[in-house]
């Protein structure tokens, strides 16, 4: 049988690359200055919206739902320390409004209806698309701005459709999906702790 705790020189190896591989790409974003102020921005507006009594959706495919729901969590319950919940919605999570309106209307319309349904003027939507073409995000963004909601998008390099339709973009400098989700999970968390930080400064 095989020994399962024997390192394999060549698989290390790869594990390093990919590391560095990371690694290079975070240190290029943080160089950005123009995406590092936009990251900035998408917080700044969070925040003066919540404020005024409006709330955030998300919304995102695949490893991006996966986003979508781990930001609202950390918003809804808390990120670094106690302090009151703030209004954030993942248009992910509720299996019986996706499966009714894919149904009825078709996964395009998934997330759309819901910010039909949910937003109000003055919310803001955070839509995540590594590729920025995801049919079901540019509906979301469209309907978003007929209800007059302000949106953030979280893109790779190029920004795709959502380029045009988006108040704020941020754009990852990569074109390869896995590398553009690690980015995109490392400025959520900036994003929620920025937010938490200016909602509720912590004490001392």
């Amino acid at each position: 049988m095989a020994d399962l705790t024997a390192s394999d020189p060549s698989r290390a190896a790869t594990v390093a690359s990919s590391i560095r591989g990371s690694a290079e790409l975070l240190a290029r974003v943080a160089a950005d200055a123009a995406l590092c102020a936009v990251t900035e921005q998408a917080a700044a507006l969070v925040c003066a919206r919540l404020r005024a009594g409006n709330k955030l959706l998300l919304c995102g495919n695949g490893g991006s739902a996966a986003d979508a729901q781990h930001w609202a969590g950390e918003l809804v319950s808390r990120f670094n320390y106690d302090r009151p919940g703030l209004a954030a919605v993942a248009l992910t999570t509720d299996s019986s409004n996706l499966t009714a309106i894919g149904n009825d209307y078709g996964y395009e319309r998934v997330f759309s209806r819901q910010v039909e349904a949910l937003g109000q003027p003055g919310d803001v939507l955070f839509a995540l698309s590594t590729s920025g073409r995801s049919p079901n995000i540019v509906a979301a963004l469209v309907a978003a701005r007929a209800r007059g909601l302000a949106s953030v998008g979280f893109t790779g390099a190029s920004g795709g459709d959502m380029a045009a339709l988006c108040d704020l973009i941020v754009r990852v400098p990569s074109t390869a999906t896995p590398a553009i989700q690690e980015v995109h999970e490392v400025l959520g968390h900036i994003i929620c702790g920025m937010i938490e930080a200016e909602m509720f400064p912590r004490p001392g």
